[in-house]
């Protein structure tokens, strides 16, 4: 089912038929959400949020999204950054010493935000055989041990590390869990009880939250992944991710949460002006090549585009893991805000990417 609303600057009526089109030729299960000037555009659900109590995903169904959740952390450092508890400049083994004292002295803040830290990972989401590289570490560690942020840090703080910090920038989840310890160790609270109060809350983000997947409860889609070599097209991902959220990723909100972020995050109700500021400006280059056209650097947890003029054409966060699939991204020059919340893996992309193909292309 969908909804469109007119909108200048794009045709809506070329986004609901590339979501149409999605939908059809991929399979997409999940839902779309995307507003213009915090107005919805477009707003669609498509398959099942229960396949064993046939139970259909719905616009206000929460989703876990992965590694979008990682803008969320972000804010709540620089939040810091901004009240000068802490600085950017900070050694981070100053705030994570009793976790991990062997952490290099010279890895700062800015590094572990930026991932240019060049610590190991807890998993390396950039090996070239990534199915084989998980499979490998839920035989060795069972994931349904991972259950907040000091539980990783056996997977990686004894490795080596990958290149001196600050020198480039190399996608990692390890730097993430470390300034969730760092927000516990300043605030004094929770990683989960800092992120309700300071970013869900302020964001309007009400149904956002951080349930466990074996107590998901009522309105929380399943996640599923696709078996074909089983007697039934999918499976449950209960037994295949991490059962609770870590300050790397895995939160559970609905797609109007997301764009109820993005709202706050421009407009000032979680950062300063310059804070704000600070927070949307890209940092580091995060691929040497152009993809699809566009430069990418990364910031603060988010992932931004730049065409060849070097004016961003989005910014925002994609997430993976196994039954979930999940994109954010705005796009400033159209105030546009495209939230994709899927419950299949690696079913949002093709989806985010003929989205943003329509806005773009109009």
């Amino acid at each position: 089912m969908g909804a469109l609303a007119r909108a200048n600057g794009f045709d809506p009526v070329c986004l609901e038929e590339a979501v149409s089109r999605v939908v059809e030729e991929e399979g997409f299960s999940g839902t779309v959400r995307v507003t213009r000037c915090s107005d919805p555009v477009f707003t669609g659900a498509y398959g099942m949020a229960s396949r064993r109590w046939s139970v259909p995903n719905t616009c206000e169904m929460s989703f876990r999204v992965a590694s979008v959740a990682k803008m969320f952390t972000a804010v709540a450092v620089l939040q810091l950054v901004e009240r000068k508890q802490i600085r950017l400049s900070d050694a981070l083994v100053g705030f994570v010493e009793g976790r991990m004292p062997q952490l290099d002295p010279r890895v700062t803040v800015y590094h572990a935000l930026t991932m240019t830290a060049g610590i190991a990972d807890w998993f390396e989401e950039s090996g070239p055989d990534w199915e084989a590289e998980w499979a490998a570490l839920a035989s060795t560690h069972p994931l349904y041990l991972l259950r907040s942020n000091k539980d990783y840090l056996p997977l990686f703080a004894g490795k080596q590390s990958h290149f001196p910090p600050g020198e480039r920038h190399l996608y990692n989840g390890a730097s993430y869990i470390l300034l969730g310890l760092l927000l516990e160790a300043v605030t004094g609270r929770s990683y989960e009880q800092v992120i309700a109060e300071e970013v869900f809350a302020p964001a309007g983000m009400t149904t956002a939250g951080f349930p466990a997947l074996d107590n998901l409860g009522p309105g929380v889609a399943d996640g599923y992944l696709a078996t074909a070599d089983s007697p039934t097209p999918y499976r449950t991902n209960h037994y295949a991710t991490t059962p609770c959220a870590a300050s790397d990723g895995g939160a559970t909100c609905t797609a109007r949460d997301l764009t109820s972020f993005a709202h706050a995050l421009r407009h000032g109700h979680l950062l300063d002006k310059e804070t704000t500021r600070l927070a949307l400006t890209p940092q580091v280059i995060e691929r040497e090549e152009e993809v699809r056209g566009y430069r990418w650097m990364y910031g603060f947890g988010l992932t931004h585009l730049l065409n060849g003029e070097g004016n961003i054409v989005r910014w925002g966060h994609t997430g993976e893991e196994d039954g979930v699939s999940a994109r954010f991204y705005h796009y400033p020059q159209h105030d546009v805000d495209v939230a994709v919340l899927g419950n299949i893996s690696w079913c949002a992309g093709t989806m985010g990417w003929a989205i943003h193909d329509a806005i773009v292309r109009g």
